[in-house]
């Protein structure tokens, strides 16, 4: 793990809602991160980010005190706010064209971009990544300053919230050849940005759909677990994932049930020694946030559960329980990841951790 000599400033881009508040509590005393910025709409903007969270504040946790007397700005101050940063967190609440242009736009002004958006994610040279599984992939980002024509500024993304669950289990399985996978998720309200009291026709209910979930479950895997080839990426064309996405009841913690077919024969105890032992880049660092182990294998029966283990290492861990042989497929498992930190901005804290241990993020 490197040792920084001063810490690097952050800059949050669209830190009024829920994820921009979910980097900001998890970034509060940060060994090599300090937030030095927040962005947010014009309605915010010029207002201390106390004022402009009055009424608006939806985590459990309080409002770290560092933050509170910030003067919020507004996030289309692009040369402004790169001037005070050495990189941002982005979590803006835009279309995906507007998006990628605001992100675009913080990269050639030589910011770096670590963005826990979908607009980006399969942008042909920005890389979505889980450190444990795909960190090579951030090698394309010379590919990308050059379109870009930066020195120092690229996009990267970390991937959808609801494959968190089940994708490091693939990933710890490839030795096995996993080719066809079926998997539902049961996905808490917090990844609509709501809680209970923003969405209380959600007590007590189930809804089977939520927009655009299921293409991402099945998709971006298959970028995640691909390779680089001539400066692009290419999708892992050895595996077909099919999904249901389900919202329920639970404020945080998203659950999927999965069934995966293999090419080869493991035993049970073959799988459950694999996510046992499997590790990456951030664990064999040591970075500050990474999960000792990555994956938390759980031999009881009713685990995982949301209320006992979602926050297995703070959040920045998954677990796995249940894994056994199917009559259908191969065998069948659960998975259960924290979709705000894990899945969000604790997932993107990870990688720009990776990214200043990699060389790519620096002091400007």
């Amino acid at each position: 793990m490197k040792k920084l000599e001063k810490k690097l400033r952050v800059g949050i881009l669209g830190g009024t809602g829920m994820v921009g508040q979910r980097f900001i509590t998890l970034l509060d005393g940060h060994p090599w991160f300090e937030v030095t910025t927040i962005a947010a709409s014009s309605r915010s903007a010029g207002k201390t980010y106390k004022e402009a969270m009055t009424g608006r504040w939806k985590l459990e946790d309080k409002m770290p005190e560092a933050v509170k007397d910030i003067i919020v700005k507004d996030i289309k101050d692009i040369d402004e706010i790169s001037s005070s940063v050495d990189f941002v967190f982005s979590a803006v609440d835009m279309t995906k064209e507007e998006i990628k242009a605001i992100e675009d736009d913080y990269a050639k002004a030589e910011t770096p971009v670590v963005s826990n958006n979908s607009a980006h994610r399969w942008t042909e040279d920005v890389p979505m990544v889980v450190p444990e599984i795909n960190i090579d992939h951030f090698d394309i980002i010379e590919t990308q300053k050059k379109r870009l024509g930066t020195k120092r500024g690229f996009v990267a993304v970390k991937p959808n919230c609801s494959i968190q669950g089940y994708v490091p289990a693939l990933a710890a399985w490839q030795e096995f050849e996993p080719y066809e996978v079926c998997v539902t998720t049961y996905q808490a309200i917090s990844g609509a940005g709501k809680n209970f009291s923003d969405w209380p026709e959600m007590v007590g209910n189930i809804i089977p759909y939520i927009g655009g979930e299921e293409e991402k479950s099945e998709i971006e895997p298959l970028k995640i677990l691909g390779s680089i080839k001539g400066g692009k990426f290419v999708k892992a064309d050895n595996l077909i994932i099919t999904s249901q996405c389900v919202r329920v009841p639970v404020l945080e913690g998203h659950t999927a049930a999965v069934f995966v077919k293999f090419h080869k024969n493991p035993s049970k105890e073959e799988l459950i020694d694999r996510l046992k032992n499997f590790s990456g880049f951030p664990q064999e660092n040591d970075l500050p946030s990474a999960p000792k182990p990555f994956i938390n294998y759980l031999s009881e029966d009713d685990r995982p559960q949301v209320a006992k283990d979602v926050y297995y290492e703070k959040g920045f861990g998954v677990s796995v329980g249940r894994v056994r042989k199917d009559t259908l497929f191969d065998y069948k498992f659960i998975g259960l990841a924290h979709n705000t930190v894990r899945g969000a901005a604790g997932g993107a804290i990870l990688c720009a951790e990776s990214l200043v241990e990699k060389g790519y993020i620096t002091h400007k």
